[in-house]
């Protein structure tokens, strides 16, 4: 089953880090855009960050920007969310995803079963 794999989550307090690793079973991510999500209890599923395929284009939602980074090794076949100053409203199950050939692509494919993050003190 072609799926992408989410690994790294975990209960941290507010103002600390969390790096998140997104790794695929089946295929090779090298040619996609590779986006994270997250989803919070009651919440619609909200796209955090993407990189394009070869990592040159990064985008953010406004509510990470200068918190998180997306980054990836084509060679490792891996893509990875850094998280920095987590906030109790960073708390969600986060996703990643194949968006596309393009960050502008609107597309969720491959999504794995998340990792959670909770930020409380």
């Amino acid at each position: 089953q072609l799926q992408l794999v989410e690994s790294g989550g975990g209960l941290v307090q507010p103002g600390e880090s969390l790096k998140l690793s997104c790794r695929p079973s089946g295929f090779s991510l090298e040619f996609y855009a590779i986006g994270w999500f997250r989803q919070a209890p009651g919440k619609e599923r909200e796209g955090v960050a993407c990189i394009s395929s070869t990592g040159g284009l990064t985008l953010y939602a406004d509510s990470v920007k200068d918190r998180f980074a997306i980054s990836r090794d084509n060679a490792q076949n891996t893509v990875w969310l850094q998280m920095s100053d987590l906030k109790p409203e960073d708390t969600a199950v986060y996703y990643c995803a194949k968006q596309g050939y393009s960050c502008r692509d609107q597309g969720y494919e491959y999504g794995g079963r998340g990792t959670q993050v909770t930020v409380s003190s």
